[in-house]
């Protein structure tokens, strides 16, 4: 049994499910009398700009920014490159540029807002009396504190002068049509890059609970104006949202239906285990583990030959010196609990293409990793506490390698148990 191909084939299956070419076109809305103006960030921004441009009719206008290496041609709409995770002065330039072409806008005219996993890093406006070396601090240590999205997005909408619903404020009157592909667990259209158009329910003093909950050192400044009256967001029952409407146009319980129906037809009973998982990789991968143990024991939860397939982001507390994203150590910490088990393999990678902020979307685990790596002279439970399990994998060969995939539904995890 080829292993390795049918977890690829599956993973390319959910990264296919939210495609922009393929989710964009069916919710645009119909063009106004007025001006056409598209704005958008996150790392699927480019090509669902060019989705746009490839099913509208009439004139169109705009701006959107996405990840170094995530754009794609576009003929009206300007695409910016910027970074992420961790902002930088383009991805300030972009937003402040984002916010001027929304302004002044009236009410026959539309704002067609595209966002996607990675605008909150993307649109790097600081509020005022916020420095973006204030931002990229905060968001380093957020990073590597264990936070989960929820929370790195509530600080993110809080020192920020265009998320948390403030760039659907700055285009009133002009009505707002925003489409989301979501990467966040329950696809909470606030939460999808910290929610440029969408109302915003949590608050600066649950922002100041977070950085305080995760020990995170809060300048001075950052501390000021978040104690400020005008670093609140606007609020659910705004009438300033009236004329907004949000859409989310694909989500990562899609990607895992499609994945779950390559499986299927390979003679691979699916069972889907959930879309919104989240915790530390390790102790996901040391869940999953246990799971798919007692399928291939007991029959249970699913008969083998079955797939146990979840999707969701977890985190990684960073304690080591080593090299590795979130789904290679989901991945490390399954290998080191199932032990070498027969006839079990699994994938674990992140649909945009890229691990965290290394070069690999994932990795594979197959049956018989456990002995190469004795054969290599590798330890996994010393790359694990170290935080490296980017070299692991890159060792054995069993990094998986796509480039940017321009869209993002989050983590896929698939693990794979034949009879």
């Amino acid at each position: 049994m080829d292993y390795r191909t049918l977890l690829r084939d599956m993973f390319d299956a959910a990264v296919a499910a939210a495609a922009p070419a393929l989710c964009v076109p069916k919710h645009l809305p119909k063009p106004p009398k007025g001006r056409t103006v598209v704005v958008g960030a996150g790392k699927a921004a480019a090509a669902m700009a060019a989705a746009v441009e490839a099913n509208w009719s009439g004139p169109i206008e705009g701006l959107v920014v996405t990840r170094y290496g995530h754009a794609v041609p576009c003929r009206h709409i300007e695409v910016i490159e910027a970074a992420h995770p961790v902002p930088d002065a383009a991805g300030r330039e972009a937003a402040r540029r984002i916010l001027d072409n929304v302004r002044g806008l009236g009410p026959d005219d539309l704002v067609l807002c595209l966002l996607s996993g990675g605008g909150s890093s993307l649109l790097a406006l600081p509020a005022a009396g916020v420095t973006l070396e204030d931002k990229q601090a905060i968001n380093r240590a957020l990073l590597r504190s264990g936070a989960h999205i929820g929370e790195i997005n509530t600080v993110r909408k809080h020192l920020s002068a265009i998320k948390g619903g403030r760039l659907a404020i700055a285009a009133a009157p002009a009505p707002v049509v925003s489409l989301m592909i979501s990467d966040v667990p329950g696809d909470d259209p606030s939460v999808i890059a910290s929610g440029p158009t969408v109302p915003d329910p949590t608050t600066s003093a649950a922002a100041i609970a977070i950085l305080e909950k995760y020990r995170i050192e809060i300048p001075h400044s950052v501390l000021k104006h978040l104690r400020e009256p005008t670093s609140e967001t606007p609020k659910p029952g705004d009438t300033r949202f009236c004329n907004v409407t949000n859409h989310v146009v694909a989500t990562p319980q899609d990607a895992l239906e499609a994945a779950a129906r390559v499986a299927l037809d390979a003679g691979f009973r699916p069972l889907i285990l959930g879309n919104a998982i989240e915790g530390e990789a390790r102790d996901v991968g040391l869940v999953h583990a246990g799971i798919a143990k007692q399928a291939a024991g007991y029959g249970q939860p699913a008969e083998p030959p079955c797939v146990l397939i979840s999707g969701g982001e977890t985190t990684v507390t960073v304690r080591g010196g080593g090299r590795g994203g979130r789904n290679a150590e989901f991945l490390l910490s399954l290998a080191v609990a199932l032990d070498g088990h027969a006839g079990i393999a699994a994938i674990a990678a992140d649909t945009d293409g890229i691990d965290g902020s290394a070069d690999n979307a994932g990795a594979f685990l197959l049956p018989d990793t456990l002995e190469r790596t004795v054969q290599a002279g590798l330890s996994l439970p010393a790359h694990l506490a170290n935080n490296d399990a980017y070299s692991v994998f890159a060792r054995l060969g069993d990094l998986l390698i796509t480039g940017p995939t321009r869209t993002n539904v989050n983590d896929f995890r698939a693990i794979l148990i034949d009879k």
